[in-house]
């Protein structure tokens, strides 16, 4: 669950879909988040990629308030509040870089040429 919450707010603030070559990879180690996404034009020669990470506390212990805690769409069952709040911030984060870096001109880019097929 909390790795679906990476990916939710990074497609989201991208504006990613099936149609934008956009991509995301998470690991967790320990209580380290970490997420990768990229950009990538459509004939793959201009890409950007950045790796952020974040602690997440996952545990079996949830409190009450955080039984029926709603992120990004999904309701999360079993899983702190902080650790939802952790990961879609990270997804948030790392999209804003990587739109910091350029991946908006790729993007657009690439859905002009989606678009003229």
């Amino acid at each position: 669950m909390v790795l679906i919450l990476l990916f939710i707010p990074f497609f989201y603030f991208q504006e990613g879909g099936c149609s934008v070559p956009v991509a995301v990879h998470t690991e967790v180690k320990g209580s380290m988040l970490y997420l990768t996404g990229a950009v990538y034009s459509l004939d793959g020669a201009d890409c950007l990629k950045d790796t952020m990470q974040t602690v997440v506390e996952i545990d079996n212990k949830v409190s009450e308030s955080a039984q029926e805690c709603v992120h990004a769409g999904v309701t999360a069952n079993s899983v702190s509040s902080s650790a939802l709040e952790a990961a879609e911030k990270l997804g948030m984060d790392l999209a804003n870089a990587l739109l910091n870096k350029g991946a908006k001109d790729i993007l657009t880019t690439a859905r002009k040429l989606n678009d003229a097929r």
